[in-house]
């Protein structure tokens, strides 16, 4: 517990958090537990065999590599990658035996199936146990670190409440368990009770104002709308989701039917309550898993590969002209969260100064800002331009977790304030490095509502398979010079 709170205190946490790169750290300690693990069992089976590490061997360090991302999407797949913000620790052991059993009927039909003599089978068993244990040690340690943290107000989840007199139970335990990172936004209520007994608390508003909800939503950052009315209104609920849906907020409702199976949503529990969860994009648990997969190991070799090649464009940028070789812009991310994007400049330093002088001849319609012979441009950069290339540093953010290879590109502030309704919605996913407009042919002529047409068809086709067509058609992009 003294680590704990030192790490707290040092604000390491939060510093990790303000990068926004608690999950590839997590990611990294997942990693390093399989491979301790996979130590362990070659120490106890193999070392007389030659070397002290796995990675003396290449037969060894080749099984390990891969095995690493099976046993890693397993535990995309059954979403114990992230910090849980209420589940007990007998459901994390249960949880993380799953993985392990899973992985080991996986290790042990590919010994058969390729015959893979050489190998222990009892090396297998004992890996896929030792894998389980200390992936096990390591989250229960990072879940009571979180907790501590979630408690002190840091990593929390805005929400709405819309209730009753049977909620009181369940605000209390929000109020109660701090450290599940849960902050009261605003509360929808006739209740008299909730309003004596939460008035000074939190900002309470009647039922009848819930269409004040829709415009909350756009304007304040709202992760979830939690429905948890003892009597439920299906018109009521029916405009609420479709309203959440519009947004990309998550919308639950709470019901005590065991039975009850939609195909629009999905089971979830906060504490002992039990929901059923909405949300507006596809919920596959595996096509999700090889996503968050992809982004981090595609990034991660994308920046070893070209590293050498984006020395030489910085040198370029360096010597070329005037500023700083990477140019930091605030972008809007997931549900209207700001981050730093980051990109080769390709303009001159006071391009946004300059910028104001060029509005009346701006090209592009809708809230975005495009010039064809655009004079702020310098010449290295209408190069970086022509071919994507501008955007690489931008594989740091997807490391960060801020961005996805794949994805909406990230609006301005100021553009997201002229959106519409419904193109709000494009802000429900994480945005990407590239999109259908990204790899479409002078791409600049494309009107500003297919443009968000576009980006709202990804959202509802999405599939590990068009991340990937959209993946190769913008590495074919780079090289036939077809961008802006």
């Amino acid at each position: 517990m003294d680590l704990i709170n030192t790490l707290i205190r040092l604000r390491i946490i939060p510093l990790l958090e303000k990068w926004n790169i608690i999950n590839l750290v997590l990611g990294i300690i997942d990693i390093m537990a399989i491979a301790v693990a996979f130590q362990f069992a070659y120490l106890i089976n193999y070392h007389e065999f030659g070397g002290n590490f796995f990675f003396e061997r290449r037969d060894m360090t080749l099984l390990f590599l891969g095995i690493l991302p099976v046993w890693l999407i397993t535990l995309y797949i059954i979403k114990v990658t992230e910090i849980p913000r209420t589940k007990r620790y007998r459901t994390l052991l249960f949880e993380y035996l799953q993985s392990a059993i899973a992985v080991s009927i996986i290790l042990l039909a590919i010994y058969f199936i390729f015959k893979l003599a050489y190998i222990s089978r009892l090396f297998l068993i004992e890996f896929t146990f030792l894998g389980f244990l200390f992936l096990f040690m390591a989250r229960t340690l990072e879940y009571k670190v979180f907790r501590i943290y979630r408690a002190k107000g840091y990593n929390y989840i805005n929400v709405v409440l819309i209730a009753d007199d049977s909620s009181i139970g369940f605000i209390e335990d929000l109020r109660n368990n701090l450290d599940w990172g849960y902050r009261i936004a605003f509360i929808f209520s006739n209740s008299q009770n909730i309003r004596e007994k939460y008035g000074n608390i939190y900002k309470i508003l009647p039922e009848k104002s819930k269409m004040v909800l829709h415009e909350l939503m756009e304007v304040d950052t709202i992760d979830e709308v939690i429905y948890l009315k003892n009597e439920v209104f299906p018109a009521e609920v029916r405009n609420t989701i479709r309203s959440c849906e519009e947004l990309g907020v998550v919308f639950r409702l709470r019901h005590k039917d065991l039975q009850l199976n939609l195909t629009n949503a999905f089971t979830s529990m906060i504490g002992n309550e039990k929901f059923l969860t909405f949300i507006n994009i596809p919920y596959k648990p595996f096509a999700l898993a090889v996503k968050k997969f992809m982004d981090i190991n595609f990034s991660v070799i994308l920046l070893i590969i070209l590293s050498p090649f984006m020395l030489l464009i910085s040198l370029a940028i360096k010597l070329t002209s005037e500023g700083p070789v990477i140019y930091k812009q605030a972008r809007v991310g997931l549900r209207g969260r700001q981050f730093n994007l980051y990109k080769f400049r390709t303009m001159v330093v006071n391009a946004d100064k300059i910028r104001e002088e060029l509005e009346s001849q701006n090209e592009a319609d809708g809230p975005v800002f495009k010039i064809k012979d655009d004079p702020r441009i310098t010449k290295i950069g209408k190069l970086l331009r022509k071919t994507g290339l501008d955007e690489l540093p931008q594989l740091f953010n997807v490391l960060k977790g801020e961005m996805s290879l794949i994805g909406p590109r990230p609006p301005l502030k100021s553009e997201t304030e002229q959106y519409k309704r419904w193109q709000l919605r494009r802000l429900s996913v994480k945005p990407g490095l590239s999109c259908f407009w990204q790899i479409i042919p002078d791409r600049n002529s494309v009107k500003f509502e297919k443009w968000m047409e576009m980006d709202l068809a990804y959202i509802d086709n999405w599939s590990p398979r068009l991340d990937f067509i959209i993946l190769f058609k913008t590495i074919k992009t780079v090289f036939n010079r077809t961008g802006n």
